[in-house]
């Protein structure tokens, strides 16, 4: 058991590694990952000014934009790696060496992550410094809380989303595209969430509140700002919590089936009859 546990942070951290080294070799991504970001929150910011909206809004929109590059580097960077890995002639070594694949993507996780965090406080420290964003959360605890359960369910989303790229190959990557916008609707990208509660009877955030970015930017908003949300903090944090397990599982049996067709099949695709 432990020989397992040291070799999967092994994995983990090896894989890592890479992302993490090439912050410091290419720092061309700084242009690209900071300042561009800026210019669509600049831009929902001045309208938001404009129409003399509560400093909050302009909160929401730059709470939104910086939760939106974790989401992004979720289906882009994380789901669509192993499909990306495929055709570079690398996953085959991934599935025939004794590191668990979920060790693997976990590794992909953090360093994602890494480079993302710094877009995101780039996006915040814009919305603070420039637009006077007032940040004074009820509890910094709590808002810790809610913020590293939205990223375990979301970088478990991203791990199941990673299986299911390569399994449905562009049937899966078509769908993703398709369903993206609705997704930033469901989500509350740029607006409080709770309107969606007075659309279709509740059925629609009902649906919305599986996604874990909404459940995490309506609590983190309560937090901040004090904003309405569709449900109490609480609640959310629940239900992210659940989200965060229900996630990691369906991320591990993808998986499973993976290895299987792997090993066994000789095959890392779904064969249509």
């Amino acid at each position: 058991m432990r020989a397992a546990f040291i070799l999967f942070w092994q994995a983990a951290l090896a894989r890592t590694y890479p992302r993490v080294a090439w912050m410091f070799r290419n720092r061309t991504w700084l242009l690209q990952e900071t300042l561009l970001p800026m210019l669509s929150v600049a831009a929902f910011a001045y309208v938001y000014e404009a129409m003399n909206a509560p400093r909050a809004y302009i909160g929401f929109v730059v709470l939104g934009a910086a939760m939106t590059t974790f989401w992004m580097n979720v289906l882009w960077s994380m789901g669509a790696h192993l499909y990306w890995e495929r055709d570079s002639g690398n996953l085959e070594l991934y599935v025939m060496s004794p590191a668990p694949m979920m060790g693997i993507l976990a590794g992909m996780a953090l360093g994602g992550a890494t480079t993302t965090i710094v877009r995101a406080l780039a996006i915040v420290a814009t919305g603070v410094i420039i637009f006077d964003v007032p940040v004074n959360p009820s509890s910094w605890w709590l808002l810790s809380l809610v913020f590293g359960l939205t990223m375990i369910a979301l970088y478990g989303l991203g791990m199941m989303f990673a299986s299911v790229f390569l399994l449905f190959g562009r049937e899966a990557w078509h769908t993703v595209n398709l369903l993206q916008e609705p997704v930033y609707l469901l989500t509350g990208m740029n607006f409080p969430v709770k309107v969606l509660g007075q659309m279709v009877h509740y059925a629609l955030p009902g649906i919305a509140l599986l996604i874990p970015l909404t459940a995490g930017m309506d609590a983190m908003r309560q937090v901040l700002f004090g904003a309405p949300g569709l449900l109490d903090v609480w609640p959310e944090i629940g239900l992210l919590a659940v989200l965060s397990v229900v996630f990691l599982f369906a991320a591990r049996w993808c998986l499973v089936i993976l290895e299987r067709k792997a090993r066994v099949e000789g095959t890392l695709s779904v064969k249509w009859q």
